[in-house]
């Protein structure tokens, strides 16, 4: 077994695959196919082995030398060190396959195969340095924004039979049509609830439907110019929709006095109870930000003298579910959410370049704290296991099935967490304000 270093964190890892094993593997198989053929002139299983081998000897050769290889690739990982070994999501690539055929007999075979591992990290000074934080300060303006947030949160949707403005909630049935006034079933959405005013909608059909009522029929045509947001394939369009409006709602959002602090918590008898009550829950989630802004700031400063090789299936794998947990946040199919974001001019591809640079750089922080980890090697007591299987669900207790397994994931993010937090015990941090959010990111 030879091992050798490549560049981007992946190694080529060398395997030589005895003649001995193959011929005896190759035997066995030969004379197993034997027993299963039927050939003609022959009684099923009775053809002679060397009639079997001359016909079908060299893919059956094939066959038995490819299996017996990834046979010896997954034995060789028990024998090497967990950093030589392949990362979970990196599949092994057969090298030169076409110059290993075709397999001769009584022949070893050595072969090769790169795949990625997980990258080394050497580790600057991590203790002792200054650091410097953006510090989130709650203001009045948080709170009162805060409180409208509450008070959406809390107002009535009611039933409205009048003109549709803008605000209304409404449910529609709509459907492009064809050239012969046809509805197109691709195009076709039945149900569709969205807020007009929003532009959550495919067509933006937003101020077509103001002043339409539930039960209105309508087929409206829409010309789509360089500002309509719209895709390549309606700039320039006319399209005739046909819509059907099947309800109208509106919010009615509640007044700020002192029934609405009792109807948002009981404890709460006035308005002030509940001002006072939302400044300190704002305080805490600022005081848990500013702790993850101290992190961020410490992490990126090891990172500016930390050269990290992230390997490609690794920030692919990261990207991947990025764009899974983008998907579910809609509550609809992959297919609707590219529909969408084609027409605005995105895609799957867009979105994964926008995060790629991020996505790297938060895998290089995650790597810094692991390397901690690894060189503090904490020990982890049953009770701080215990406590951290609360954190994943009622459920993860002994009579579990998956109990064993998750105590393992529990006692690493324990270390992990142990290790997160000597950076920020171990070094000196000093607020500063936030830098607003360039317009680019924000767009992103």
């Amino acid at each position: 077994m030879e091992i050798k270093k490549l560049e981007h964190s992946s190694v080529e890892l060398t395997l030589t695959l005895s003649a001995a094993t193959i011929e005896e593997d190759y035997s066995k198989t030969i004379k197993d196919y034997a027993k299963k053929l039927t050939l003609k002139g022959f009684r099923p299983g009775k053809a002679p082995v060397s009639l079997v081998e001359s016909k079908y000897g060299d893919a059956i050769r094939e066959e038995v030398t490819f299996k017996l290889m990834e046979k010896n690739l997954q034995d060789s990982y028990k024998d090497m060190d967990a950093k030589d070994r392949p990362l979970p999501y990196s599949t092994p690539e057969l090298q030169n396959e076409d110059a290993l055929l075709p397999f001769k007999p009584n022949t070893d075979v050595t072969y090769s195969v790169i795949y990625d591992v997980l990258p080394t990290v050497t580790l600057p000074e991590y203790k002792g340095l200054e650091i410097e934080y953006p510090a989130r300060q709650i203001t009045d303006a948080d709170v009162n924004a805060e409180i409208e947030r509450l008070r959406e949160q809390n107002a009535m949707v009611i039933t409205k039979n009048g003109a549709i403005a803008e605000g209304d909630i409404v449910t529609i049935d709509y459907a492009e049509l064809d050239a012969d006034g046809n509805e197109m079933a691709a195009n076709k959405r039945d149900d569709f609830t969205f807020t007009v005013g929003s532009s959550y909608n495919f067509y933006k059909l937003d101020k077509d439907l103001v002043g339409m009522k539930k039960g209105d029929e309508s087929v409206i045509e829409k010309t789509y110019d360089d500002e309509s947001g719209m895709g390549s394939d309606y700039l320039g369009k006319t399209v005739k929709i046909k819509v059907a409006v099947k309800e109208v709602k509106y919010k009615e959002v509640p007044e700020l006095d002192d029934d609405f602090a009792q109807d948002v918590k009981d404890e709460y008898k006035t308005v002030d109870d509940l001002l006072k009550a939302t400044r300190k829950q704002l305080e805490d989630n600022a005081e848990e930000g500013n702790k993850a802004a101290k992190l961020d700031a410490v992490v990126k400063a090891l990172l500016e003298k930390t050269e990290i090789d992230v390997p490609k299936s690794m920030v692919e794998a990261q990207l991947e579910q990025d764009w899974q947990n983008f998907i579910s946040r809609f509550g609809m199919s992959e297919e609707d959410v590219l529909k969408i974001m084609g027409a605005q001019g995105g895609g799957k591809e867009n979105f994964l370049e926008t995060r790629r640079a991020d996505t790297i750089q938060n895998i290089k922080g995650q790597l810094i704290i692991e390397q901690i980890k690894e060189e503090q090697k904490y020990e982890v007591s049953e009770e701080e296991i215990e406590a951290e299987l609360k954190n994943y669900g009622e459920d993860i207790n002994k009579d579990n099935p998956n109990y064993e397994s998750m105590k393992i994931y529990a006692e690493d993010d324990v270390k992990y967490k142990k290790a997160r937090d000597l950076l920020l015990e171990s070094n000196t941090f000093k607020p500063v304000e936030p830098k607003e959010e360039s317009e680019e990111k924000k767009e992103n």
